[in-house]
């Protein structure tokens, strides 16, 4: 993608920790916080389910790992130079917030309106939010309540190892997936899907999945006018459409535990994430994210 950002944006709030280890390092393996991370990818923040984790795992027993300190060996030394791993990574997500956001800004404007941008805060391994505290096991999400986005960097390479969903563009997906959200909410949808599932608790779980499609497809207006602006390199519509493909409820689910079970979802199958962003990139208008009133 031909974002090249030379510095970082005004909308970034870098909490990192640089040299300490990351909430996917410290307590527990990669491999043992994979099935939190994709159960709570891409949530809202506030329309999360709560309960257990998978695997016998309660949140309490993940939010003890997450305060360990870091080993002897894991923490800088005194007077030790300290690189940046992900300065890079840390600067494209700056470039696609801003690049994102003024979309968004340009769409609010022809319609007579103001957009309010939204903060991006990049941290490590657990940060505490305006709902509640931002964990690299809840994966990138937005809080509605502060509207901040949260991300943990080293989901990317859980992204890239573990979901095959590799790239820049795949990267940049995910945040404005995640910017789609903060859309949701200061248009007033996030508060009216909240009120539907008050009033049809039977339904949560479908107001859930719609409210996440339209934010793929929302994120898929985005990509369209980068498209139009000749910032997408080749290949890269190919990896937003494996990035949408690999956090499909279905997908999840069948990679967790072999089985699949409709009733559970939130997010939406693989098809439906796909279907839904190619909806956005192939009509460029956010009139046509209509996930509400259409069938799924």
């Amino acid at each position: 993608m031909k974002i090249r950002p030379k510095r970082q944006s005004e909308n970034v709030v870098d909490k990192r920790r640089i040299g300490q280890s990351t909430g996917a390092k410290v307590g527990m393996g990669a491999g043992g916080i994979l099935a939190i991370i994709v159960a709570l990818f891409f949530g809202s923040g506030a329309l999360g389910g709560g309960g257990g984790a998978p695997g016998g795992l309660s949140v309490d027993d993940l939010m003890g790992a997450l305060q360990q300190p870091a080993s002897a060996e894991e923490q800088p030394q005194t007077g030790e130079t300290v690189v940046d791993p992900d300065a890079d990574l840390a600067l494209f997500m700056g470039g696609v917030l801003d690049d994102v956001q003024n979309t968004w800004t340009e769409i609010y404007a022809a319609s007579g309106a103001v957009y309010e941008p939204a903060k991006l805060v990049l941290f490590t391994g657990r940060e505490a939010s305006g709902c509640g505290t931002a964990t690299s096991q809840i994966g990138p999400h937005y809080c509605p309540l502060d509207k901040y986005i949260y991300i943990d960097l080293a989901f990317y390479d859980e992204l890239a190892r573990r979901f095959r969903a590799e790239g820049d563009f795949a990267q940049a997906y995910v945040l404005a997936h995640e910017v789609a959200h903060h859309v949701q909410n200061i248009s007033g949808i996030m508060d009216e899907v909240r009120r539907l599932q008050q009033q049809y608790p039977e339904d949560t779980n479908e107001f859930s999945i719609r409210l996440e499609l339209q934010a793929d497809c929302l994120a898929g207006v985005w990509a369209y006018t980068a498209y139009e602006r000749d910032l997408l390199e080749r290949g890269d519509l190919e990896e937003g459409l494996t990035a949408a493909a690999a956090v499909g409820d279905d997908r999840i689910q069948s990679q967790a535990n072999g089985m699949v079970n409709p009733e559970t979802w939130t997010h939406g199958s693989s098809e439906q994430r796909v279907e839904w962003f190619r909806v956005g990139f192939d009509s460029g208008d956010p009139n046509a994210c209509d996930t509400f009133s259409q069938g799924l």
